[in-house]
């Protein structure tokens, strides 16, 4: 994948304005969105990035949990990002919005205290997964954590046969691992340790996992 080249928040640009209205109702992002961010244990002066933010719903989420750290969002599609810069202006929040690419992040090694990312890996091939993977380890302090939520393995049928909307939409090739429940292996395997799984949520599009994990010490 070019840096030009990216995958929008619900693959054609003509859907991100039913985007935030589709998450807010349809999914009930707020539920798992802030189990994601207690799971964390954010504290003043940790800097934070939210992966692939979207509208920037999770990264504002985020910058009101912990007032003093610093945030920055990161998204390679500027349609959303214009709208994220918005919606932090409107709340009179500090946020720093770059555009940039999970396969080369803009950032020094061992500059993150943490990461966020909530429904991007599945847009990702297996090979750009490792790869992001990489970077997230490259770029995290020794001890700092990933926190990630994703469609992964369904809970039962119900929730097998509501992911299939999601694979026709953004693909079965980036999106038949998950279904297998391929995230904690790509995590181990990628390097970091203490995996675990900290929540389970069944959504109309499939069932949902968040994780975290460690960069070793």
């Amino acid at each position: 994948m070019s840096q030009k080249e990216y995958i929008p928040a619900m693959k054609f640009h003509w859907l991100t304005p039913i985007y935030d209205p589709l998450l807010k109702r349809g999914m009930k992002e707020a539920k798992f969105k802030s189990h994601l961010i207690h799971q964390a244990d954010l504290r003043p002066g940790q800097r934070v990035l939210d992966l692939a933010c979207g509208t920037g719903t999770l990264t504002l989420m985020i910058k009101q949990a912990q007032l003093e750290a610093e945030i920055i969002g990161l998204d390679a599609d500027p349609e959303v990002l214009a709208i994220a810069k918005t919606k932090a202006e409107q709340n009179q929040l500090d946020i720093s919005f770059q555009k940039g690419m999970s396969l080369a992040l803009p950032f020094p090694d061992a500059y993150l205290d943490q990461v966020f990312s909530s429904l991007f890996f599945h847009h990702l091939s297996l090979e750009m997964k490792r790869k992001t993977l990489e970077e997230l380890l490259r770029t995290l302090r020794p001890g700092g954590q990933i926190n990630i939520i994703d469609f992964e393995k369904p809970q039962n049928l119900w929730m097998r046969i509501a992911f299939l909307p999601i694979q026709l939409l953004d693909g079965f090739e980036t999106t038949k691992d998950h279904a297998k429940g391929i995230l904690p292996q790509l995590f181990r395997e990628s390097g970091f340790e203490h995996v675990q799984q900290t929540g389970q949520f069944a959504t109309i599009f499939g069932t949902l996992r968040s994780y975290r994990a460690q960069k070793p010490e």
